[in-house]
């Protein structure tokens, strides 16, 4: 690996890291790894309000079924 390329790998990990401080700050609940993939998704064209819209719709759906199910005592 090249000295460029190991740094800007480095200058990557480092963002990361600021990104996922930043993100437990704002308590948005998200992982090191569900971060790294919306960082991804933005790099890669994907709408940051869309992405943020799916991510919360998601989280409500989830919670519903996981309601249905502690209802019907599964």
């Amino acid at each position: 690996m090249s000295t460029r390329e190991a740094d800007r790998i480095s200058a990557a990990e480092e963002t990361l890291n600021t990104l996922y401080d930043i993100s437990q700050l704002l308590n948005t609940g998200l992982d090191r790894e569900t971060l790294a993939t919306c960082v991804g998704l933005i790099e890669s064209g994907v709408n940051p309000e869309a992405l943020a819209a799916v991510i919360q719709e998601l989280r409500r759906e989830g919670a519903a079924t996981k309601a249905t199910r502690t209802a019907n005592g599964r």
